[in-house]
This record gives C-alpha cells, structure tokens and sequence, in this order.
C-alpha cells in the first residue's frame, strides 16, 4: 500500500512540474491562414502525452500524441472571421485568445523591407495616425543568425495600432493594409527582415554547398560585422522556426547586397524561392520587388544592380506563381531607401489581388519586354501588360540602347507607336539587339496606360562584361 502511494505521489509530482508550450508564433492575437489545415504544435515535458486542439469556430477537436516531447496537429480553419479562441489540452490547458482567421503573409529580404516609418516614409505623420486596423496583426521575427536551424523565434502577435505600426516593416503594412481593405479579411503580417543581407544567408546552406556555382558566389561575400555572411545564417535563426506556419504567401525586397556576385543571382534568387516552397511543402505565390536605380559609384556607370534587376526579371519570367513590382521611377539615386513605400506596397498588393485572389479586371503589372522585329535600320518592340497602349512621363523617351553585331551599344531615339516601341539610331545601321534601362542609376520613363513602369529589360543574350 504503501508503495502505490508512493507511486501516485511521484506521479502526481511529475504532472505539477510537467509543461506544455507552444512556439511564439502560436499565441494570443495570432491570424490563422482561412480555409487551411492549420499545423498547431508545441512541446510538453510529460512523456507520451497526448494533446487535444480546438477552435471555438466549430468546437471540432482533433488529438496529437507527443513523441520525444513534440506534438503537433492539423486543425481545419473556416472562412475568415472571428475573433476566437484556439484551445491546448493535456495535464494542463492552454487557452490562446483573439485569434482570428485570415490570410497570412511573410515579408522578408534586406534593408529596404525592414525599413519602418520611424526610419523614413512619405507622409509619415498622417500614415502613422491613420494605422489604426485591429483585424491586422504584426509579428516581428528579431535579427538573429544561428549555424544550425531553430525551432522557436522570440516574438509575438500584436494588433495594428499607430504604435505598433511605426516599428513595423512598411513595405508590409502597406501590402497587408491594400488587401485588408480590398478583400475585407483580416490579415496576418509576419516580417523577418535584415538589413544588408545577401541572398545566400537566407538559403538553407546545404542548397549552397551542393552547387558549384553557388558555393563559390557564397565565397565573394564581403564579411560585414552588422549582418550575417555565411549561407543559411539567417535562414536558421528567422525562417526555419516558422516553416509549420502555414501561410498564403511572401513577398520580398532585396538584392542590393549581391551586387558583389550579381551574375549567380540568376540561379540563387530561383533557388530561395523553390526551397522554401519545398520546405513548407507549399506552392505559395512570391512577389517581390525589383531593386530601385541608385548611384552606387558617382565614376563609372556601372551595371552591377542592372544585372541584378535583370535576374529578378528571369526569375518572375521563369519560376511560376511570381511576380514582380518595378519601382524604377520611385527610386532615389542618392538615397538606397527610398521613402514612397505605400507605392511599393499597394504594387506588391495588386500582384497578390490580382494572380492569387483572382480580381479581375485589375492591370497589376507594368510592360513587360515580349519580342522584337527589325525593320531595316529600326527595331519595333512588343510589350506584354500594354494593351491599352503606352505612355511616357516626359517629352522624349529615356534610357534605350541598340546595338549591331559588333555588340557595341549606342543611346537611341526611341518612340511610341501604340502598344510598341520603335528604336533606333544613326550609329547602327543594322541593328540587332536593344536594352533598357540597363545601367545601375538609370531613371526611364516608359509606362503602360495605368500608370505602371516598365521592367528594365535586354533583348540580346550576351556575356554580360562586369570588368
């Protein structure tokens, strides 16, 4: 007898120091992706638990058993609504409040989507009072750099308030804000963001090491003390705690920092996005933003951006499911961080209303370079996203360049002709390709009807010549 109660003391012991405990991504606040199997999982300290989840949306309960201290579960989200609460049971109860049931976004790159209104924005006075959206919420991952990849994040879900805004990503609360208003959802914004950061921190390092090109491009990363250099860096510590997240989306901002090994950027950009497409076992859309013109070297003109915003090009044009804001005439050339992000959002925005929530009707794309005919000493160019016609913010057509065999490029005359370019030049006689825009500070001023510019382009499929 007396050895039972020993037992049942020890038992009864062990469930008053056992814990369960979930990432701070599943907490108060939080938005669930709508219409989705919403993975919930966390650890407990009790051995074989099992745990039951439920929404107060339906009550519906669905169990996991915890192997090795982790459990986790799908539990099915209805349309967007609530708020509700989400509830965890074993020994001990979790209850998280104020969830709601929306559309979920991650916000990534470098310094330009980490960029808040306290760091410089149009406007800022009256945008930073006018944010006041509790059905948008904020998650902010902080900057930390791990060599081996995390389970769990600091952080937490906050509502939209001028507060909280003010120190949020504004590429992110612009985009969330457009579709919050738009689709009359709630929308969950979640921002992992550094500062300076190549491409290749972001991507898990076992990608980079078992690809010749990549490997050696990671290797010309200069080594800077404020941001991580070494692949994967970031991934580890701000991407991979979030991958049972489920989410509608990313949108992403950078490129700026691989101006170092531009031309690898037409293989790594691809790459990000295919692994972490595989890695949340998900064909989410990605839209990004095209890297805006600045003076990086007052002496030369250089096309180390322009070969960077050329691979963003490639990437949108050959990865599915992608697209891409050009802010070509939003830029500052003697600021990196231009201040109109409500632009850049509201175009990431229309990609999104436009190609995943099937607004119709809605031009989200500025022309899109499609083909070319030479006529005689003249090269006429087609655009895709011009249908309604073209136009130009100015007197004369800018930034249009036609070479001949010798590949030689020469500035042309270029003009409007409906929905087609005609360029040429006296200097080429017999001209065979075209680039626009092709330089890092180039300011061109080519439109569609609706007001979106054009994507710097090249027709010609040349060695591009860095030296």
């Amino acid at each position: 007898m007396g050895r039972l109660l020993f037992y049942i003391f020890l038992l009864c012991s062990n469930l008053a120091l056992a814990k369960i405990w979930t990432p701070t991504i599943i907490s108060d606040n939080m938005v669930l992706q709508q219409q989705s199997m919403a993975t919930i999982w966390g650890w407990t300290t009790a051995t074989g638990e099992t745990i039951t989840i439920s929404g107060s949306w339906d009550n519906v309960e669905v169990t996991a058993k915890a192997h090795q201290g982790v459990w986790s579960a799908q539990l099915p989200t209805p349309i967007a609504g609530g708020p509700y609460t989400v509830t965890i049971k074993g020994h001990e109860e979790i209850v998280l409040s104020n969830v709601m049931i929306g559309e979920v976004w991650i916000a990534s790159g470098q310094s330009n989507m980490q960029w808040t209104p306290n760091m410089g924005l149009d406007n800022v006075k009256e945008e930073i009072a006018a944010a006041n959206y509790p059905n948008i919420r904020f998650f902010q991952v902080p900057q930390r750099k791990s060599l081996s990849p995390q389970d769990d994040t600091p952080g937490e879900w906050s509502a939209c308030t001028p507060e909280s805004m003010q120190n949020f990503s504004s590429v992110a609360y612009f985009f969330g804000r457009k579709l919050h208003k738009d689709l009359s959802v709630p929308v969950g914004l979640i921002s992992s963001n550094w500062g300076g950061t190549p491409v290749e921190v972001w991507i898990p390092e076992e990608q980079i090491e078992k690809d010749k090109e990549l490997k050696l491009a990671a290797q010309q990363i200069s080594e800077f003390e404020w941001w991580p250099h070494v692949p994967g860096a970031a991934y580890n510590g701000m991407i991979h705690p979030l991958l049972k997240f489920d989410i509608a989306g990313a949108i992403w901002y950078q490129g700026e920092s691989n101006r170092a090994n531009s031309k690898s950027y037409y293989k790594s950009f691809p790459t990000l996005i295919t692994t972490w497409r595989e890695l949340w076992n998900k064909d989410f859309p990605f839209y990004f933003a095209q890297i805006a013109p600045y003076d990086y070297d007052k002496e030369k003109k250089d096309i180390k951006a322009a070969v960077v915003r050329d691979a963003q090009l490639y990437t949108m044009q050959s990865v599915p499911n992608t697209g891409m804001a050009v802010t070509n005439d939003i830029g500052n050339l003697k600021d990196i961080h231009p201040t109109n992000k409500q632009e850049v959002g509201r175009r990431l925005a229309l990609w999104a209303l436009a190609k995943t929530y099937g607004m119709k009707d809605l031009t989200y794309s500025g022309p899109v370079y499609k083909s070319m005919e030479i006529k005689r000493n003249k090269i006429m160019l087609d655009f895709d996203h011009a249908d309604s016609g073209l136009k130009m913010d100015g007197k004369t057509l800018k930034e249009f360049y036609i070479a001949g065999e010798d590949q030689v490029f020469h500035e042309a005359k270029a003009r409007i002709k409906g929905n087609r370019v005609e360029v040429s030049s006296s200097k080429v006689k017999e001209p065979v390709a075209v680039r626009f825009a092709f330089y890092d500070k180039a300011l061109p001023n080519l439109f569609n009807q609706e007001g979106l510019p054009a994507t710097a382009f090249r027709t010609d499929d040349w060695e591009i010549d860095l030296d």
